[in-house]
């Protein structure tokens, strides 16, 4: 028997069970045996069932696609978001002797031609694509030319409004679906949806968006055994000293570090060379792509030794030894978070990871998310701009400039959100007409949630639960969250090699003993009652009490239960506060072990000075978009009376936007840009507007930048476009 079945094998026509999974895992790909959970999953996407797959980095999700499409035989299409993920992936299966080709913005027409006369004539049997490949006039009829033996979509999270990473190019898989899975009625290829990072919210979006039919879900394995998680504050200024101290130390290396921004991740890697004489080097979306390509290569080859890194490095980057992951600012979601530090001891080998935070980034997130959820009111000029009748999206911004409203990346914004939530309709030569009027509701739950995503980050790094059993818990995997990890910062102080501890004082003892007896005669209080009923805690700052009830979790003299409780409709978060058994038996005389949470290790940039807790800004300070100062810090965005961002009633108007008028090579450069524009937008099936504004053509047409740093340099153009567009505009600068 043919174990590893050819494209054309009859088997695509008819999957059988007879095919022999143990013995095609040993042959291909060289495994003597199926990781957990893996069988499973892949017997059930050769019977030819839809599946949702969620396991976290590193626990073999790919094979649970790749056997099964062998096994089928045929050919399997791949659609996955990042470039780097699919470059990565061609080149292991392809190393096993397997036909594979990938089609994405980083390769020349020629390979992509040739994919596709590779695919039609049924010699692949894996071919790889981005998923706005899809929108690209005809390319879809192409693929379904030939019956497919299944089609996996790789970090599926991406398809969900809900999820951290969402991608509108991913939400429009489902309407291609039904087309792709089958040209006959007989056998249509299944749906594969995999990814690591995805809540019980993400997963039923998952399903609805991409039309799966009766489902099979594996929700496995969230909790990481070798992993010891530690959470620390950590000021913006002392984190590169701290990250050069903990990685001199040879043990912790292979390391990744997340950087907030693009500056940071350059300054930080700069730090590691020649500061701490370790081989580091920076990677984000601003390097050239075979920069990036360089710097990922040396680390998997271990000739750099840490990568300083923005979100997008490691998307399946198979690296086995990383020993550490730290974290050099907030992370915006936990799922990401989660996903980041799974990137650690893949080998199953002890590894460490550390979140290193502070009141500041908490400000630059708050930032971004008025960024890119701006308030309702910008939407609503927009909106009473538009009519039955097509407008081009140049005239309407023009429009709203001179009457003094939006800015041009504001009108763009809001356009976009518009669109999204279907309150603006925009077709490929970037006309407007009016769309439905249902888009407040939608947007507004948009964007609630996205801050609620940031909430849960503040109320994790300030938890004193069990840093594992919080991130279990956070996927609906509620019945492996009861058990402490017993090596977290706050299973293990001791262990901690960066956070500080230090023995309580008399007052806080006596704090400890109010607490004991406010709850010795109830089976539990609420945190915030807890505090308000104690006269001598009432006027405690919220962290301080925080710290008290951390120092008595450590202890085992209190057990912390998450509930919830519905009110006009909402549902409301809270913490339920209970004496454990330990905590019964303490009295005024008894000796106790009290550790409290206080700053850095002295080893890695000196030890926080003793602090006047007073003094200290409170950490979490509302915004005007966030609760209300009276309101106490734990009421979650569910209960605030608004979550919808709103503009400052007061805000004065602008001056109009300055115009910049071009003249001799600077406006030829600027028609040619345009002609590109134009071009690249029918590509991509999307309004020119979305590729470059016109505020920017001008920009560049002015700069005429000549590398990649430079043309970050330009207004409007972000790391994104930069990686999309920025070899295209270069040559175009260079050219004219």
């Amino acid at each position: 028997m043919n174990l590893l079945a050819t494209p054309n094998s009859a088997a695509l026509n008819s999957p059988t069970q007879s095919v022999d999974l143990a013995e095609l895992l040993r042959t291909v790909f060289g495994f003597s045996a199926f990781r957990a959970n893996q069988e499973a999953v892949c017997r059930a996407a050769v019977a030819g069932r839809d599946l949702l797959l969620v396991m976290p980095t590193g626990s073999g999700k790919s094979l649970c696609y790749q056997l099964p499409a062998l096994a089928r035989g045929g050919t399997a299409l791949v659609i996955s978001p990042l470039i780097a993920l699919m470059d990565d992936q061609a080149a292991k299966l392809s190393a096993l002797g397997l036909r594979v080709a990938r089609i994405h913005s980083g390769l020349d027409r020629a390979a992509s031609r040739q994919a596709c006369a590779d695919y039609l004539n049924g010699t692949l049997q894996f071919l790889l694509i981005a998923p706005e490949r899809l929108r690209v006039p005809g390319f879809a009829e192409m693929l379904a030319k030939r019956q497919l033996s299944l089609i996996a979509i790789d970090e599926a999270h991406c398809i969900s409004q809900w999820g951290h990473d969402f991608r509108p190019d991913y939400r429009m898989l489902g309407q291609h679906l039904p087309a792709l899975r089958s040209n006959t009625d007989e056998n249509p290829a299944p749906v594969l949806a995999l990814t690591a990072t995805a809540t019980p919210t993400v997963q039923a979006d998952i399903v609805a968006q991409l039309g799966m039919t009766a489902p099979a879900k594996f929700i496995h394995g969230f909790r990481r055994d070798n992993l010891a998680i530690e959470v620390v504050e950590v000021s913006v200024p002392m984190r590169a000293g701290i990250v050069g101290g903990l990685l001199k130390n040879a043990d912790r290396r292979p390391a990744i570090v997340y950087a907030q921004s693009r500056k940071q991740s350059e300054a930080l890697a700069e730090e590691l060379s020649q500061g701490s004489r370790i081989r580091a080097a920076a990677y984000h979306a601003g390097l050239a792509a075979d920069t990036r390509e360089r710097v990922q290569t040396a680390f998997q080859a271990g000739e750099l030794e840490v990568v300083v890194a923005t979100i997008a490095f490691g998307m399946g980057i198979d690296k086995a030894d990383v020993r550490t992951v730290i974290h050099a600012g907030l992370p915006a979601t936990l799922e990401g978070y989660y996903q980041e530090i799974g990137r650690a001891g893949r080998d199953g080998k002890p590894s460490r990871t550390i979140l290193m935070h502070s009141y500041a980034d908490q400000r630059t997130h708050d930032f971004f998310l008025n960024r890119d959820y701006p308030p309702v009111d910008n939407l609503t000029q927009v909106f009473a701009m538009l009519k039955d009748e097509s407008r081009p999206v140049d005239e309407l911004r023009e429009e709203s400039r001179q009457k003094g409203g939006l800015w041009s990346e504001e009108f763009d914004t809001a356009l976009e959100k518009l669109q999204i939530h279907g309150g603006a309709r925009v077709d490929f030569n970037g006309n407007v007409t009016l769309g439905a009027a249902g888009w407040k509701k939608t947007y507004a739950v948009q964007a609630a949630y996205r801050r609620e995503q940031l909430d849960k980050v503040l109320r994790y790094v300030d938890s004193q639960d069990c840093r594992m059993c919080s991130l279990v818990r956070h996927f609906g995997d509620i019945a492996d969250a009861g058990r402490g990890c017993a090596q977290c910062d706050v299973c293990d102080p001791a262990g901690a090699v960066l956070r500080l501890f230090r023995r309580a004082t008399q007052r806080e003892r006596e704090w400890v003993q109010d607490v004991v007896e406010a709850l010795r005669d109830v089976s539990y209080k609420a945190s915030g009652a807890l505090q308000r009923g104690i006269p001598g805690l009432a006027n405690l700052e919220r962290d301080e009490f925080e710290q008290l009830l951390g120092a008595m979790l450590r202890t085992g003299l209190i057990e912390v239960e998450n509930a919830e409780f519905e009110k006009d409709g909402k549902v409301i978060p809270f913490r339920k506060i209970s004496l454990t058994d330990a905590g019964m038996d303490v009295r005024p005389t008894t000796p106790l072990a009290l550790l409290f949470s206080d700053g850095v290790v002295a080893e890695f940039g000196g030890a926080n000075p003793p602090r006047t807790r007073k003094a200290i800004a409170p950490k979490r300070t509302p915004t005007a978009q966030r609760t209300p100062a009276s309101t106490s810090r734990s009421v979650p965005p569910e209960a605030r009376t608004s979550t919808t961002p709103t503009r400052r009633t007061a805000e004065p108007k602008r001056p109009p936007e300055p115009q910049i008028e071009l003249q001799g090579k600077s406006a030829e450069l600027a028609a040619h840009l345009r002609e590109w524009r134009t071009a690249e937008a029918k590509r991509l099936g999307v309004p020119p507007f979305m590729v470059l504004h016109d505020s920017t053509v001008n920009a560049l047409a002015t700069a005429r930048p000549r590398n990649p740093g430079e043309l970050l340099g330009v207004e409007g153009m972000g790391p994104s476009k930069v990686g999309r567009f920025g070899e295209a505009i270069i040559a175009l600068c260079q050219r004219n």
